[in-house]
């Protein structure tokens, strides 16, 4: 006799192949959906369901919305001459809520990752390319500060520089409320190279 139910165990397993979520966290969320009512139980699939129905890919720059094109493209008030470049959604929500950047975007939707099969066919670099018009002034490359998001940055460069756009890439360095002590040396190397004048 198993110690765990079958169904309990096909429930965890799902659970764990989200991003970010452990066996010890998913088997949490397990127990926590199988002692939790009804009610609730189908409340979270109705919103899976819900989400999975509603939401697609902005036929302009590829983040997820419910309308085509999104909120963002539709906007007149956005500036259409920056374009910046992200890997994923996340990304973008994560610069629009500094309320800073008012251009608009393109979400690739990965990273070049070679060990991981990832080349320029399975992110969206075609879309990128042939949204960079003359009337794009400026793309800002938004990429994560890793090998992949590195890579792709320069990648992505040598693909537009003979557009003529204006590329720049995102400053990287210490965080506000940091300690210099406990930076690692890549950022530490990057708050310096990446200073202003004040």
């Amino acid at each position: 006799m198993a110690a765990i139910p079958r169904s309990l165990e096909r429930l965890a397993a799902e659970f764990q192949r989200l991003p970010g979520i452990g066996a010890k966290s998913a088997a949490r969320l397990a127990y926590y959906l199988l002692r939790s009512s009804d009610e609730e139980a189908e409340r979270l699939a109705a919103a899976i369901r819900d989400a999975r129905a509603a939401v697609r890919r902005c036929s302009v720059c590829n983040t997820l919305t419910e309308e085509d094109p999104c909120g963002i493209c539709s906007d007149p008030q956005r500036d259409a001459t920056i374009l910046c470049v992200v890997e994923e959604p996340g990304n973008l929500a994560a610069i629009e809520k500094t309320r800073e950047f008012r251009g608009r975007y393109h979400v690739l939707w990965g990273a070049l990752s070679p060990l991981k099969g990832i080349g320029p066919d399975e992110i969206d670099v075609a879309g990128l390319v042939s949204r960079v018009t003359p009337e794009v002034r400026e793309v800002v490359l938004a990429t994560n500060p890793n090998v992949e998001g590195e890579a792709t940055a320069l990648y992505l460069a040598r693909r537009l520089k003979p557009t003529g756009v204006r590329l720049t890439r995102i400053a990287f360095g210490l965080p506000v409320g940091g300690d210099i002590e406990y930076a690692d040396e890549v950022t530490m190397a990057r708050s310096l190279e990446n200073r202003r004048e004040l």
